[in-house]
């Protein structure tokens, strides 16, 4: 038999949310092109995918009658699902390379000033020597010329070229383009995360695990928003970079750790803070 909910909702209650939720990624993919037998053999997957890997803890008991009891999915299909390679989805080698020589930059003792800041670089190495942006991407990667990756992050507005012929970091400005590889990317992790910050919540036992919290306002003039929504746009950008900054200075002794006991157990922690406006008329019940 399928095993019992872990928590108790109301009949319907679970979906009526769950509606709402899936409206606007309905949208999206229908703006996409992607079509409903698409989606539905997707969802068909991950309730397979889920109950074998998350529910069914003990690997004797995923049997193909078990999940479909458990999922509704026919035999049939689990076979069709079981007989498909399943390989983890790769992090996009743009996202990887951004990440590592951003992360140098902002912890190498060469590339900091005395106060932790990441130094003005200069575009190429000067006769007299000393780190440069080129010195900076090739020592993180060879696979890309530095001019590329220049001309992208200056694109991206990551980072401007002062009149010093200086490459000049501006660490508040990582916003992939949309429809980029990069954005998708964050999309897919950054829902996820959010998501299962709330639905660990939902079924938790005793205290909330996790923070997911919004102050939300409504019957307010466009003006109004206006203020509100630079407010939110600059308190949250503040935050964050208090925190990766004191997440950086952390960094050292973590790593330090790690190598002299390389059987720790690896965690990861995702900090995401979103802000949304639209027309009142489109609001939800209170």
């Amino acid at each position: 038999m399928a095993p019992p909910p872990s928590f108790t909702l109301q009949s319907g209650a679970l979906l009526r949310p769950v509606r709402r939720l899936l409206r606007p990624l309905v949208r999206l993919l229908i703006e996409g092109g992607v079509t409903y037998p698409v989606l539905a053999e997707l969802l068909r997957s991950l309730y397979v995918e889920v109950a074998a890997g998350d529910l069914l803890k003990d690997p004797r008991a995923r049997t193909d009658s078990r999940i479909s009891l458990l999922t509704g999915v026919h035999r049939k299909e689990i076979r069709r699902w079981r007989s498909q390679s399943h390989a983890p989805e790769a992090v996009p080698p743009v996202v990887t390379r951004t990440s590592q020589i951003m992360a140098r930059w902002l912890r190498a003792p060469e590339y900091i000033d005395p106060e932790g800041r990441p130094r003005p670089l200069p575009r190429l190495p000067r006769p007299e020597g000393g780190p440069s942006f080129e010195s900076l991407v090739q020592s993180v990667t060879s696979d890309v010329r530095p001019r590329a990756v220049l001309d992208d992050w200056l694109n991206h507005g990551i980072v401007t070229v002062d009149a010093a012929d200086r490459v000049v970091l501006d660490t508040a400005a990582f916003v992939p383009r949309p429809g980029s590889a990069e954005q998708l990317f964050y999309f897919g992790r950054n829902l996820h995360d959010h998501l299962s910050a709330a639905a660990a919540n939902v079924t938790a036992a005793g205290p909330a695990p996790f923070i997911e919290r919004a102050a939300h306002y409504d019957n307010l003039t466009p003006g109004t928003v206006a203020l509100l929504e630079a407010m939110g746009r600059d308190a949250a950008q503040r935050l964050l970079t208090e925190f990766n900054r004191q997440t950086l200075d952390l960094l050292d002794a973590n790593d330090r750790e790690l190598s002299s006991a390389p059987e720790t157990p690896r965690r990861r922690l995702n900090l995401g803070l979103y802000l949304f406006v639209e027309d009142d008329s489109a609001g939800e019940e209170p």
